[in-house]
C-alpha cells in the first residue's frame, strides 16, 4: 500500500546545510548563491569587536563596536536587535536600539520599534510613530571634508592675506637637517 511518507526522498528529513539552516530545494530560498540573501546575525549572537562587509546585513543580536558595510549595503538593526556600535553603510534601517554615530550615506529609516542614542548624519530621514532619536542629528546634503583637506586650505589662505606676519619665521635646524 502506498503512503504520503513514502514519496519523500531518504536523507532530505533533518539535513542541515553548512551554515546549520534545513536543505531548501527551493532555488530562491539558497543561502549560497541568492544576491537578495542578507548576512544575518541572529537573536543568539554577541559580537565584540568591527564587522566590515560588502553585503547588505540584518543584525538581529548584540554587536559592540563598529560595523563598516560596502557603498552599496543596507543595515538592518532588527527588533530583538541591540547595537552599541559606530554605524556606516549607505542605507540603515532602525527597528531594535542603536547607541553610537550613526551614517546613513543615502537613508537612515528608524522604525516604530526603533531607539537611536547618539549623533546621526544622513542625507534623508525617515521616522516612524512610536520611534525615538536623542543626540544630534544631520540630515540633508551631507558634506565629507578630511581634517588633511581643511587644515590644506586654511594654510593656503593664511599665505594669500596681504597682512604681513607679525611673528619672524624661523626654520628649525633638526628639521632643515634631516
Amino acid at each position: 500500500m502506498w503512503r504520503k511518507d513514502d514519496a519523500k526522498p531518504q536523507g532530505l528529513e533533518g539535513s542541515l546545510g553548512t551554515a546549520g539552516f534545513p536543505l531548501s530545494s527551493d532555488s530562491s530560498n539558497s543561502l549560497s548563491g541568492s544576491p537578495k540573501a542578507a548576512a544575518s546575525i541572529s537573536q543568539g549572537i554577541r559580537i565584540k569587536g568591527e564587522v566590515t562587509g560588502t553585503e547588505d546585513l540584518f543584525v538581529d543580536g548584540f554587536v559592540e563596536g563598529k560595523m563598516n558595510l560596502a557603498a552599496n549595503c543596507c543595515l538592518t538593526v532588527g527588533p530583538n536587535g541591540n547595537v552599541k556600535a559606530d554605524l556606516n553603510a549607505r542605507e540603515i534601517i532602525v527597528r531594535g536600539k542603536v547607541e553610537g554615530k550613526v551614517i546613513a550615506r543615502d537613508k537612515l529609516q528608524i522604525g516604530g520599534t526603533g531607539q537611536i542614542t547618539g549623533e546621526v548624519q544622513t542625507n534623508r530621514l525617515a521616522i516612524e510613530d512610536g520611534a525615538t532619536l536623542r543626540g544630534k542629528v544631520e540630515a540633508g546634503r551631507l558634506e565629507v571634508t578630511r581634517p588633511a583637506e581643511t587644515k590644506t586650505v586654511a594654510a593656503a589662505a593664511a599665505a594669500n592675506t596681504s597682512q604681513p606676519s607679525t611673528q619672524p619665521s624661523a626654520i628649525d635646524s633638526e628639521t632643515a637637517a634631516d
